[in-house]
């Protein structure tokens, strides 16, 4: 892709358009702007003036029928100029071979080493001037006006003079090119960086609406199932069912008030809420208990000391590990035993592991209304392998060489 084709497509404002080449704003097929008529029509009238000057020269060498057909051929030379845009090499072709018996096409020939020299290779170029070289040194033979290595010489300084000019603009037209190009570039990578950054905030989002509200949702539709289950349960334990309802759903409202919190935060100028740390686990462990989970807690971090051993990104990944893991366990294994196991290891990692004794899905017992499995996207766990990731550890889940279910995750303590 070459410089001109490379800008094409970029936003110019009205006057850039006017004032920059057609087909460094809207591609090498682009219409002539109005700066490109500009042009040709000077270049024009300067190949016209310079041709002009060379017949004037050798008018005494030329007959009645040599000054017509130099007229002829010479209006035609620079008529094709207006051509050398879209066929630098064509018009050429037909410019050099012209200007060799044409005064009036000298000046139209100056115009086609120029544009060479814009537009093509360094090969064609060589080619163009090497022949216009030839076309001059040709006219000197046959209208001889003072000396021959003298008008050589007038020559070679006109040809080095348009190739310099012509590779001079070209550099320009490239630099100019590569700039926009780079532009076009840079924000090409700033509008992918916000797409990013928008997905990863939408993720984010997700997985915290996800860690947030399925522990709570999840309480709330075991209660839920235990009054269906037994509408002739006595007054007492109805009435205690539906305050663990109540208060489950006051909670997940002001959780998902916190949540939203988070989200108008850059809007608000809010206070981002508290998360949750280790410290909070305790209560967690509890709460699921008094849900009727049967659960078996191994601490063996002091959590009184836990603001300065662990840090608060892992503290709070641990505490969604657990929330996750347990609410797991009440949606697939609703009777089963459920053991927590939290602890720093001896190279100052923090490992966290929920286990299951009986098989995903196995009940002890009767499975009531109450135990039946809860509905689940399977999201959660790839959430919580994200928040794992970025907290610098390593989540496994799965079944273990005994058939229990395991979620164990390793992340750093330190700060």
């Amino acid at each position: 892709m070459n410089r001109e084709s490379a800008t094409a497509g970029l936003e110019f404002s009205r006057w850039q358009r006017m004032l920059l080449p057609g087909a460094m704003v809207d591609g090498p097929s682009a219409g002539r702007s109005l700066r490109d008529w500009l042009v040709d029509a000077v270049i024009s009238a300067l190949a016209l003036g310079v041709g002009a000057l060379v017949l004037a020269s050798t008018w005494e060498e030329h007959g009645r029928l040599f000054v017509a057909i130099d007229l002829l051929l010479g209006v035609a030379a620079i008529a094709a100029l207006w051509l050398r845009r879209t066929y630098p090499r064509a018009v050429a072709a037909f410019v050099l071979p012209v200007a060799a018996i044409s005064g009036l096409a000298g000046g139209a020939a100056i115009v086609v080493i120029f544009n060479a020299a814009l537009r093509c290779n360094r090969r064609t170029l060589a080619w163009i001037a090497l022949a216009a070289f030839v076309s001059s040194a040709f006219y000197s033979l046959l209208f001889p006006d003072g000396s021959f290595l003298g008008n050589m010489l007038i020559t070679v300084l006109l040809i080095g003079f348009a190739v310099g000019w012509g590779l001079f603009a070209r550099a320009r037209r490239d630099l100019f090119a590569s700039l926009h190009e780079r532009a076009a570039r840079l924000e090409a990578e700033s509008q992918l960086h916000a797409e990013q950054a928008r997905e990863a905030e939408r993720r984010r989002i997700a997985r915290e609406m996800h860690d947030v509200l399925a522990h709570r949702i999840s309480l709330l539709s075991l209660h839920a199932g235990a009054l269906e289950f037994r509408p002739d349960a006595p007054p007492e334990e109805i009435a205690a069912a539906a305050a663990v309802i109540r208060e489950s759903a006051h909670a997940a409202l002001e959780e998902l008030r916190d949540v939203i919190g988070v989200l108008r935060e850059e809007t608000a100028g809010a206070t981002q809420p508290a998360q949750p740390t280790l410290r909070d686990l305790p209560g967690l462990i509890d709460e699921a208990r008094a849900a009727g989970m049967r659960i078996e807690a191994e601490m063996s971090l002091p959590f009184e000391a836990e603001a300065t051993s662990v840090s608060e990104l892992s503290g709070r990944t641990a505490f969604r590990i657990v929330q996750e893991g347990l609410t797991n366990a009440r949606k697939h294994a609703p009777n089963a035993l459920v053991t927590v196991r939290v602890g720093l290891t001896r190279g100052d990692r923090l490992e966290v592991e929920l286990r299951n004794p009986q098989p995903v899905g196995a009940a002890l017992g009767p499975v009531t209304a109450a135990e039946l499995p809860l509905p689940g996207s399977g999201s959660g766990l790839i959430g919580l392998g994200e928040r794992v990731a970025l907290a610098g550890g390593e989540l496994v889940h799965g079944p273990d060489e005994q058939g229990d279910y395991r979620l164990r995750a390793t992340l750093p303590a330190g700060r």
